[in-house]
């Protein structure tokens, strides 16, 4: 019994270093930092090419004051993230996104979803929506709601991503 504990308190450990292994790198989602093209068929309506990391960007699409963001693989494979079939109010993305690295491979993204879930004139609901990112799936794996620890929990589910399924969007 003491050996099958000691086993199991091992490999929790050595599941956390990996994790406590992962940095951060932030890129800007701003329009002075990304490539911003109109719509000119529909009027309001754009997309923004942002930087990413190692060879993987961001593309932000924007939609009757509603936004989202899709995640360009470094194959120019494009995989939708969908934020606006999540919530359907007005939205609006923060001005970076967190890339969670395991090493020089992202393994996770933490992008800022400010949701005008309250009415007309009441401050929006932040919400920090997580994806797992390679190069063969990028989808949205969990949602965290505002709160005390709100920052540090997202890493942490970003740093697992890899591990969880896509949230099916209701």
């Amino acid at each position: 019994m003491f050996k099958k504990t000691l086993v199991g308190s091992f490999l929790l450990l050595l599941s956390t270093l990996t994790f406590a292994q992962n940095k951060s790198v932030y890129t800007p989602l701003t329009d002075n930092k990304c490539k911003i093209t109109p719509d000119l068929q529909i009027a309001g309506n754009m997309s923004g090419l942002c930087q990413g990391v190692a060879n993987y960007k961001l593309q932000i699409a924007v939609d009757d004051e509603r936004m989202s963001v899709s995640v360009i693989a470094s194959a120019q494979k494009t995989f939708d993230l969908d934020f606006w079939g999540y919530f359907g109010n007005f939205s609006q993305i923060g001005e970076k996104a967190e890339w969670r690295m395991n090493g020089k491979t992202p393994v996770g993204l933490i992008v800022r979803y400010d949701v005008s879930d309250r009415g007309e004139g009441n401050k929006p609901t932040s919400y920090l929506m997580i994806s797992k990112i390679s190069s063969t799936e990028s989808c949205v794996v969990a949602i965290v709601k505002p709160g005390k620890n709100q920052n540090a929990e997202a890493r942490k589910l970003a740093d697992s991503a890899s591990n969880k399924p896509c949230q099916k969007v209701e």
